[in-house]
């Protein structure tokens, strides 16, 4: 149960005061499909109201765009990519605020965190990651961030690693950088998982990380307002 469908035929089970924003990070091959199914499998036996969301969101024109660039079968400067990965992401702005708002949790599948690394890893002098923050201000900030740590070499062993334009080592490692960079400069949000080891164990650790702020944000704890990025 991966798709948005499987979770979103009935209405809430549960009256929360707002579902919490989960968002699920790493690198290419780090495991974050296989787990947010696992996470929203358990999450929603526990009988708390669960969508899901993956970007880019490859079924809007623009993502059709996007998936176009990714596999390799058109090329565009780097700033122009990287403002459809934003807009891609502005394109449920509002259907992620809504959402949270009748007490969905959502749990997704990348965000702008991997949008601002993956641009700023190809070194283009005028895309700092200073810059690629900028289009991203103002989009609904996540409760919870889970960051799957994998070393490349690792990513590289698995299956269906190079088929797309950012599974090369030299990139993976400078988006593993970024991404312990804001890591360092986080306040908290972000929560670092070590993805090397087997699906189960790092299935638990994702899970102690991310069900104390689920029922904190359910019950109240994070208040009824939701964050926005400020850069």
């Amino acid at each position: 149960m991966t798709s948005e469908e499987s979770f979103s035929w009935q209405e809430p089970r549960n009256s929360v005061v707002r579902g919490a924003f989960v968002v699920v990070e790493g690198l290419d091959r780090a495991g974050k499909t296989t787990q947010v199914q696992r996470l929203c499998s358990k999450l929603y036996a526990l009988g708390h109201n669960i969508k899901t969301l993956r970007f880019p969101d490859r079924n809007s024109t623009i993502g059709q765009m996007i998936s176009s660039y990714l596999q390799n079968e058109t090329d565009m400067d780097d700033h122009v990519i990287h403002l459809l990965f934003s807009a891609n992401r502005w394109e449920k702005a509002k259907w992620i605020e809504e959402t949270l708002s009748k007490g969905y949790t959502i749990i997704c599948d990348r965000y702008f965190y991997s949008g601002m690394v993956y641009s700023a890893a190809k070194q283009n002098p005028s895309l700092s990651l200073s810059w690629t923050k900028h289009p991203e201000i103002g989009l609904p900030l996540p409760d919870v961030v889970v960051f799957l740590d994998l070393e490349p070499w690792q990513a590289e062993q698995r299956g269906g690693y190079g088929e797309e334009k950012y599974e090369k080592r030299e990139m993976q490692l400078r988006v593993r950088e970024l991404f312990l960079q804001l890591l360092k400069a986080d306040d908290g949000r972000m929560k670092i998982v070590n993805a090397g080891d087997g699906m189960d164990a790092v299935e638990e650790r994702i899970w102690k990380e991310v069900l104390p702020c689920v029922e904190a944000v359910e019950g109240g704890s994070f208040g009824v307002k939701i964050g926005k990025f400020k850069g």
